[in-house]
């Protein structure tokens, strides 16, 4: 151990002769370590809701979605979705049909996102019908009858179950606002539909106001015969989307455009990471006061030790060996505060992520608990800003003491 190093261990651990200073030393080691573990904690929670929300989000949508410009759908899209399903990077490819209808049973209602698709190409590209808590998917699955049932299956959201009161076998009223045309004038056009399947992915979003059916039973109610809204893709590599999108837009031809779902939750994600720079910059102030009780103490640290200095000067010692004891000394101190505030914000965050005991209204985070995803870069960005803090606020200190003058301070002694 260096010399410097061994007498800021030495002033450290020595007994103090005005109690203060190990006060205000205990105090600063403490102010440190809450500060670096609420910063560790905070990033946790940033950072897993931003997880959670792109998980839930891309598992739950297309990474790309294509679409008529006019917004009148498209005809004739199974040449086309066979030829775009060859194009690089997509992995699978799904039609769907989307519409608002009004959804009710009894004297309950709500309003729904229908979105009528063929069960074995929307499995490969979203992951809501795989989120069933209740019933099936399986009767979604076109059959021989399928168009003369008197009540066509329906799968719907968990939140929009609860709110129509509805379980597995109720029967629900559909209602669609593309109605039929009568000497009366534009009757809305309905149908009883037969739930067979509630999902819950979590999500709020999808759970409150979205709907699942056959294709065909979806074109019947809005009297599109043959027709989709949109074609979704899953693709290899989901950052690739706007790249590969446009890839898909020239191959569709003029009259088609694409969407992605980093555009769609572009506002979401960019909200998150400047919620998560505020909340560095203000949890970083409990830091910062953490610093200036280690400059506190150390300028305490050089008045009580100003003999100690002048006897080590005058024995050879230079005043730069004194001003990095005093140096080693802050760091010393900040580095212990440093490492017990990364265990003590590694382990909340460990065991949030791990027991979820915080609970969230989904109705406004869209998801039900607060998630933790500690990492270790955040901990290293975290220890850097801390000990830089400290660095600084030994600079007085450490600059005082080198500048004693040994006969001045021995003079009365």
């Amino acid at each position: 151990m260096r010399f410097e190093l061994f007498i800021a261990a030495r002033y450290l651990r020595a007994r103090r002769r005005q109690a203060v200073v190990g006060f205000i030393t205990v105090i600063s080691i403490i102010g440190v370590a809450a500060g670096v573990a609420s910063l560790i904690v905070a990033l946790a929670i940033t950072n897993g809701m931003r997880r959670d929300l792109q998980e839930r989000l891309v598992g739950s949508t297309a990474h790309v979605m294509l679409m008529r410009t006019a917004g009148d759908g498209i005809h004739n899209w199974r040449p086309l979705m066979a030829q775009l399903a060859q194009m690089p990077h997509v992995q699978a490819v799904a039609p769907g049909l989307f519409g608002q209808v009004l959804i009710s049973r009894g004297a309950h209602s709500g309003g729904a996102l229908i979105k009528g698709i063929i069960p074995a190409d929307e499995l490969k590209v979203g992951d809501l019908l795989q989120s069933i808590k209740q019933g099936s998917a399986a009767e979604l699955e076109p059959t021989a009858t399928a168009g003369n049932e008197l009540a066509p299956p329906i799968v719907i959201g968990n939140d929009l179950a609860e709110t129509l009161g509805a379980t597995v076998g109720d029967a629900l009223l559909v209602t669609s606002p593309q109605g039929e045309l009568t000497p009366l004038g534009l009757v809305p056009r309905y149908q009883r539909f037969r739930v067979v399947g509630i999902f819950a992915s979590g999500f709020y979003q999808y759970d409150s106001s979205y709907a699942f059916m056959r294709l065909s039973d979806s074109q019947r109610l809005f009297s599109e015969p043959d027709l989709i809204s949109a074609m979704s893709f899953r693709i290899d590599d989901l950052y690739r989307a706007q790249e590969v999108g446009q890839t898909l837009e020239q191959a569709a031809g003029p009259g088609f455009q694409v969407t992605n779902w980093m555009e769609q939750n572009r506002e979401l994600f960019r909200a998150l990471k400047l919620e998560q720079v505020v909340t560095f910059i203000v949890l970083a102030l409990i830091v910062v006061v953490a610093a200036l009780n280690i400059l506190i103490a150390l300028t305490m640290m050089v008045m009580e030790k100003t003999r100690d200095i002048a006897v080590m000067m005058s024995f050879g010692v230079s005043a730069d060996q004194i001003r990095r004891v005093f140096l080693f000394q802050g760091l010393l101190i900040s580095s212990l505060g440093t490492v017990l505030g990364i265990v003590l914000g590694y382990a909340a965050s460990v065991a949030g992520s791990h027991y979820s005991f915080i609970h969230l209204d989904p109705g406004v985070y869209s998801i039900d608990h607060l998630p933790f995803a500690p990492r270790i870069v955040d901990a290293l960005i975290v220890a850097a800003v801390s000990l830089s803090m400290s660095l600084l606020a030994t600079l007085y200190p450490s600059s005082s003491a080198a500048r004693i003058l040994p006969a001045e301070a021995l003079r009365y002694e």
